[in-house]
């Protein structure tokens, strides 16, 4: 694949993960519009860089340097309080009943539940919410969030752990199951 254009090899490594990127922006920064600067800063390194990629894992490649990009976004603006504004995900597919209909007071609940864990995981520390997005939410092994984070796999798994204990505190303050 390296004999391929910078930008033949940009549009079949990176391009695909462009959803990935921003997922994992967005649950960084807590805002649509501070998300979609730092995914534009990291597809701009990650388009002069292009060339130096040698590695296999391309969206990991990207992940990384979305989060060097929101880390280094997050110093020019630190001042600045993080907007109170909830990550929503688009709509969600529920499941149908037999006759492929799901009743109003289920995607009610559904939609409570989802609002609730999607607060609550914002309320995490950075530290953690990063560990568990990138794990529960991206799917990535412990060994490419290591990479990506530039910890040990150990301190993936303990950081991982303990985000998940936070986030079951703050569910059940919440009166939610974890």
């Amino acid at each position: 694949m390296n004999d391929l254009t910078p930008l033949r090899r940009f549009e079949t490594l990176v391009i695909p993960h462009m959803n990935s990127a921003y997922s994992v922006a967005r649950w960084l920064t807590h805002n649509d519009q501070d998300a979609q600067d730092v995914v534009q800063e990291a597809y701009i390194k990650a388009f002069r860089f292009i060339g130096s990629f040698q590695g296999t894992d391309a969206r990991a490649w990207l992940l990384t340097i979305v989060r060097n990009s929101f880390y280094t976004w997050y110093q020019h603006n630190k001042s600045r309080a993080f907007e109170s504004q909830v990550f929503e995900e688009a709509a969600y597919e529920s499941e149908p009943d037999d006759e492929g209909i799901e009743s109003p007071e289920a995607l009610v609940m559904r939609d409570q539940d989802r609002k609730q864990v999607i607060k609550a995981l914002s309320m995490l520390s950075l530290e953690h919410r990063e560990i568990i997005v990138l794990r529960e939410i991206e799917e990535m092994t412990y060994k490419e969030i290591a990479g990506i984070v530039g910890i040990p796999m150990g301190t993936v798994m303990s950081r991982l752990g303990r985000g998940r204990q936070q986030l079951a505190a703050v569910l059940a303050g919440m009166g939610q199951e974890a």
